[in-house]
């Protein structure tokens, strides 16, 4: 396979709109462009994901890499689609095999030595995810981010725990 597609998210205040990360190999000179109205932060990733890639034990393809955040006309800032970049390499590069893919969202922003760090936004994308019901794996949440899940998690466990209770002794 030459071309891999990841779903992420991009955030946009509240909203988490999907983003395609899209990863094209191609033969040629090696290269590594990321398009799709990428600001700083996620044309640097190409050193992150690289970087990471080789120290994780994989291989680094030596092709021409192509990788399309789509929509294009929606601006993308912050590290988080490092994760779904390299993903996308490996999977199009033959490197691992992810056959349920497009059921999965993935976020998160990678070290050099290939350590995932946390990301904001973790929630908003997390609901988004479940709406389009794609589970949105999220292997490391902010710590800042901490109190605001647990704030969320008690909240709907007090709406939803007394229609449950209603509906077991029913």
């Amino acid at each position: 396979m030459t071309l891999a597609v990841v779903t992420s998210r991009a955030l946009a205040g509240l909203q988490a709109p999907e983003v395609a990360v899209e990863v094209h190999l191609a033969n040629g000179l090696p290269a590594f462009n990321i398009v799709g109205l990428a600001d700083t932060e996620v044309k640097e990733s190409r050193d992150r994901v690289r970087a990471a890639i080789l120290t994780s034990g994989f291989d680094f393809p030596a092709r021409k890499i192509t990788v399309n955040l789509a929509p294009a006309d929606l601006p993308k800032d912050s590290s988080r689609f490092d994760l779904p970049i390299a993903l996308g390499i490996l999977a199009a590069s033959g490197q691992v095999q992810c056959p349920r893919l497009a059921e999965y969202e993935f976020a998160g922003e990678l070290a050099l030595g290939g350590e995932l760090r946390p990301i904001r936004g973790a929630l908003a994308m997390a609901c988004q995810a479940k709406e389009d019901r794609r589970a949105f794996v999220l292997l490391k949440l902010a710590v800042r981010e901490r109190p605001v899940w647990l704030m969320a998690c008690r909240f709907m466990l007090s709406i939803l725990w007394p229609k449950w209770r209603r509906s077991l002794t029913a």
